[in-house]
């Protein structure tokens, strides 16, 4: 079995995920390509979108999302991901059984009420018109008063498939979070629940090469090395130099050379890129993972040579826009420049301000 290193598997992850150069293809391609981006604020799929996509606007991604071409909801690991409508009718079915088991954990704040019952009340609230989640609790609360309000809330977004309506998530317009069912929205209803097998594969072509804890990392699911060895006569498979850990990938997936120059790209908090492995390793070392967030604080972060490399934060105001960046280490002349550069092609994209800056400062030290 051939070995790859840690940086061959940079590369062939980098090319996966559109990072290597930017890709000309649409908001819509790309996102379903990437099996959904990270959504839990408003801002973060628009930066991971314009740091892969040549000649990105974000006036597309909030089209596709006000006509319903796209949705933001609960999936993977249980946090907000946006997703092309087909994609989410699919992979919210794929990891209900994830959602399940979340809801066992939360029991004790259940005790007396019927889960089946819950669901059907929160669905009444939610298709008869958008709801906040408050309300959605508020209105639990006079069926089940001894219930924890908590564990009422987790049980209605585990229950039900629940999407963000619009003007939540498009880019420069503000909204609280109001929830409606999948089906209501779309005019469709969610697949029964699918086999994994297209979905392993399409995860690996984006993700790739993977192993199977892999995988479940980021789907969240466990239970999949079955469907792994099912699939393993379409697949190739590698070790990894370091660990010694099966891979496998697609036999004609890109796995570009170890040493493909890999331009600065600046992503937002929580891109799938940095969280859709058990093992990390192959997008930086170990000793930065707990400098990218500080208390509930998570930043923004960019790489280098296509490696975790620092953060930064976008500071706006009366018509100035500042990026500023964080090394974690010293960054050569060269890799000043790059990031700069870079830096201020994404303050003249992502931002209408008139003054723009690209600053080199320690905030989280702040």
């Amino acid at each position: 079995m051939d070995t790859m290193s840690t940086r061959a598997l940079n590369r062939a992850t980098l090319q996966r995920q559109l990072l290597l150069s930017r890709a000309a293809m649409s908001a819509e391609d790309a996102v379903a390509h990437l099996l959904g981006l990270q959504a839990q604020n408003v801002r973060p799929p628009y930066y991971a979108l314009w740091s892969r996509l040549d000649g990105f606007r974000p006036e597309e991604l909030s089209t596709l999302l006000e006509e319903r071409g796209a949705v933001r909801m609960v999936t993977m690991r249980s946090t907000i991901h946006l997703h092309t409508a087909d994609d989410a009718l699919t992979l919210r079915p794929l990891v209900q059984g994830a959602r399940d088991r979340e809801l066992k954990i939360f029991r004790t704040g259940l005790v007396g009420v019927g889960i089946e019952r819950l669901g059907e009340l929160s669905r009444a609230l939610v298709e008869e018109r958008p709801r906040t989640m408050k309300e959605i609790r508020e209105a639990l609360l006079q069926e089940w008063p001894d219930a924890d309000p908590m564990s009422l809330s987790v049980a209605a977004r585990c229950t039900l498939p629940l999407v963000q309506v619009t003007p939540r998530g498009l880019w420069g317009k503000s909204g609280q979070v109001a929830l409606t069912t999948i089906e209501h929205w779309l005019g469709r209803k969610p697949e029964d629940v699918p086999a994994p097998d297209e979905t392993v594969l399409r995860y690996l072509g984006a993700f790739g090469p993977a192993s199977v804890k892999d995988m479940q990392t980021w789907a969240g699911l466990t239970r999949l090395k079955e469907v792994f060895e099912r699939l393993r006569p379409q697949l190739v498979t590698f070790r990894d130099e370091e660990s010694g850990v099966e891979l496998f990938d697609l036999p004609d997936a890109p796995r570009p050379d170890a040493d493909t120059p890999a331009p600065p790209r600046f992503l937002p908090e929580f891109d799938n890129l940095l969280l859709s492995h058990a093992d990390r390793s192959r997008m930086g070392p170990a000793e930065y993972k707990g400098r990218t967030w500080k208390g509930n604080q998570a930043y923004c972060v960019f790489l280098l040579d296509g490696f975790l490399a620092g953060v930064w934060r976008l500071k706006e105001g009366k018509g100035a826009a500042h990026l500023e960046i964080e090394p974690f280490g010293k960054p050569t002349r060269a890799e000043r420049a790059a990031l700069a550069e870079e830096g201020e092609r994404l303050l003249a994209s992502m931002t209408g301000a008139a003054e723009r800056e690209v600053r080199f400062v320690d905030f989280t030290a702040q």
